[in-house]
C-alpha cells in the first residue's frame, strides 16, 4: 500500500453559521458554563461600530473585560500589555472578535497562561522549530467572531512578532485554535473592502499551495478544491454587491472547506515569503498573497503542473495556467498584483528575502528554494 498517513481532528467543536453574533456567543457561553468572558476585539469594531458592545451587553456580568489595542502582525510587546488585562480579570473563556490579528493575540495570551509568560523572550523557546514543545492545555479557551477571510480560526498556529529582530514568527499549541466558530456574515460588513477581498486570497493561498503540498491526498484535496469553486464565483459577487449576506456567507464556507488541510500538509513558498513581508515590511497577509502566490504557482509549474490544471478547472478557466487564472481574479477583485504596488521598496528585498530563509515552510515548497537567491528571484518576479 503506498499511501499512509493520519489525520488529526483538533479540538474544534463546532461552527455557528447564520445566526447574529451576539446571540450566538449568548448561546455558546451558556452551554459552557463561562462565568467570567474577556473580549478581545479589533480597535475598529470595537470603538467605531456597535458589534462589540452587542456582545457586551449579550454577555451581562458575565463580561470581564475587554482588550481592542492590537496592531497587525501581533508585536511581543502587545502580547505583554494584554496579558496584564488578562491577570487582572482572571477569566475562564476568551471571545475574539475581528481578523487575523485579534483571533492571533489570543492564541499567545492562551500560550502565555498556559506557559506563565510575562516577558517577551520567554516565549523564544517556543516558537516553531525552537527547541521546546508547547506541550500544555491552556486554561482559558476562545469564542472566535472573525470578521475577515484569513482563515485562523481553524488553526492551532499562533503568528507573532519578534519586534527586536524583526521576524514574524509561528507558534503550535495543541488546543489554541478555537472551541467554536462563530460566523455572521452581518459582523464583517464593517470590514473594508480591501481587507475582506485580500484576505480571501490569502485563504485562496491556502487551498492552492495545500492542494499542491507534496503529500496532499483525496480527502483534504476534495476541501482545497471546492473552495476555489466558490470562491470564484463569491468573492467576485463580495466585489460587486458588498452588501450581500449570502455571498459573504458563502466566502466564510470556503474559508472552512480551504483550510482543511491547514496544519495537515505542508504549505510553500508563498506562505513563507508572505510572513517574511508581513513581519519585515508590515505588508498585509492578504496582499502578500496577491503579490506572490501567482509567482510561486509559476515557479514551481516545472514541476507540479498537471497537478496545478486541477486549480486553473476549479477556478473556472480550464486550459489556462494555474498562476494566470490565480492573477485573474486578483485582478477582477481590485487588488494590488505587484509588490511595489503593496508598498514594498526594493531596496526591502534581501531583508526579506533573508527572513524567509528562516521561515517554517520555506523548505516545504514543491520545487525546492534552495537558498536567498531563490527567494530574491521569486521576490523580483513579483515586484
Amino acid at each position: 500500500m503506498g499511501m499512509s498517513g493520519i489525520y488529526d481532528y483538533l479540538p474544534l467543536e463546532r461552527v455557528v453559521f447564520g445566526t447574529r453574533a451576539a446571540e450566538a456567543v449568548r448561546a455558546e457561553v451558556e452551554r459552557l458554563n463561562a462565568t467570567r468572558v474577556f473580549i478581545v476585539a479589533s480597535k475598529t469594531l470595537s470603538r467605531h461600530t456597535e458589534e462589540v458592545a452587542e456582545i457586551v451587553a449579550a454577555l451581562g456580568n458575565h463580561h470581564a473585560g475587554t482588550f481592542d489595542d492590537m496592531l497587525p502582525h501581533v508585536p511581543r510587546e502587545k502580547v505583554m500589555l494584554a496579558m496584564e488585562a488578562v491577570r487582572s480579570a482572571k477569566p475562564d473563556l476568551f471571545i475574539t472578535i475581528g481578523g487575523g490579528s485579534p483571533i492571533d493575540l489570543a492564541k499567545m495570551l492562551q500560550i502565555c497562561m498556559a506557559e506563565d509568560i510575562t516577558e517577551p523572550s520567554q516565549l523564544d523557546p517556543f516558537r516553531m522549530g525552537a527547541q521546546k514543545t508547547l506541550d500544555k492545555l491552556s486554561p482559558t479557551r476562545q469564542i472566535v467572531v472573525p470578521t475577515t477571510l484569513s482563515g485562523g480560526e481553524f488553526s492551532n498556529i499562533a503568528g507573532c512578532t519578534d519586534t527586536q529582530r524583526n521576524v514574524k514568527e509561528g507558534y503550535l499549541g495543541l488546543d489554541i485554535i478555537p472551541k467554536v466558530v462563530v460566523y455572521d456574515p452581518a459582523a464583517t460588513v464593517h470590514t473594508p473592502d480591501w481587507l475582506w477581498l485580500s484576505t480571501g486570497i490569502r485563504a485562496v493561498d491556502h487551498a492552492c499551495e495545500g492542494f499542491c503540498a507534496v503529500d496532499s491526498y483525496s480527502f483534504i484535496d476534495g476541501g482545497h478544491l471546492h473552495a476555489l469553486r466558490v470562491f470564484a464565483r463569491s468573492l467576485r459577487r463580495n466585489k460587486a454587491a458588498p452588501e450581500d449576506l449570502e455571498a459573504r456567507l458563502e466566502s466564510q464556507q470556503a474559508v472552512w472547506l480551504a483550510t482543511v488541510g491547514l496544519t495537515r500538509v505542508p504549505y510553500g513558498g508563498s506562505h513563507a515569503i508572505g510572513h517574511a513581508l508581513g513581519g519585515t515590511a508590515g505588508v498585509p497577509h492578504g496582499y502578500t498573497s496577491c503579490c506572490m502566490l501567482p509567482v510561486v504557482l509559476k515557479w514551481n509549474e516545472s514541476v507540479n503542473g498537471e497537478r496545478q490544471k486541477h486549480i486553473a478547472e476549479a477556478l473556472g478557466r480550464p486550459g489556462m495556467p494555474a498562476w494566470e487564472a490565480v492573477a485573474e481574479l486578483i485582478a477582477d477583485l481590485g487588488l494590488p498584483g505587484r509588490l511595489r504596488d503593496a508598498g514594498v521598496t526594493h531596496e526591502q528585498l534581501p531583508e526579506v528575502a533573508e527572513a524567509a530563509m528562516h521561515d517554517f515552510w520555506i523548505g516545504c515548497n514543491p520545487r525546492p528554494i534552495r537558498d536567498k537567491d531563490d527567494v530574491l528571484e521569486l521576490l523580483e518576479a513579483a515586484y
